[in-house]
């Protein structure tokens, strides 16, 4: 448990004792679905994924129980990593669009009509 001046990891890995690589729990601390849906949507779309779904444990903790199993020997730890960085290159082709297209409005609005 975290001391008061200590900081909780943001990911952890939670695995049974004799458990293949393969079949993992990750627990994400202060996140919720907006990242659980959209990062099993990533990972889903991964060949090697069997199985990835999410559980928040109680609505009054802010974390999720994030579970991958993949088929062939992948550790599932391969697949979340791909998914992070995927989802990321994503938020980031959104945010410079976003962005793009509002300073595109910000310059035609200074322009005098004519």
């Amino acid at each position: 448990m975290a001391g008061d001046g200590e900081k909780k990891p943001k990911l952890e890995m939670v695995q049974a004792d004799g458990a293949q690589e393969d079949c993992v729990t990750f627990v994400m601390h202060d996140e919720d679905h907006t990242l659980g849906n959209s990062l099993r949507y990533m990972i889903m779309k991964n060949p090697d994924v069997e199985f990835c779904g999410y559980t928040i444990t109680h609505p009054s903790e802010s974390k999720i129980n994030f579970r991958i199993q993949t088929r062939g020997g992948v550790p599932a730890v391969e697949p979340l990593q791909k998914g992070l960085s995927d989802l990321h290159q994503v938020c980031q082709h959104v945010l410079n669009t976003f962005q793009a297209k509002v300073n595109e409005y910000k310059e035609r609005e200074e322009k005098p009509m004519e």
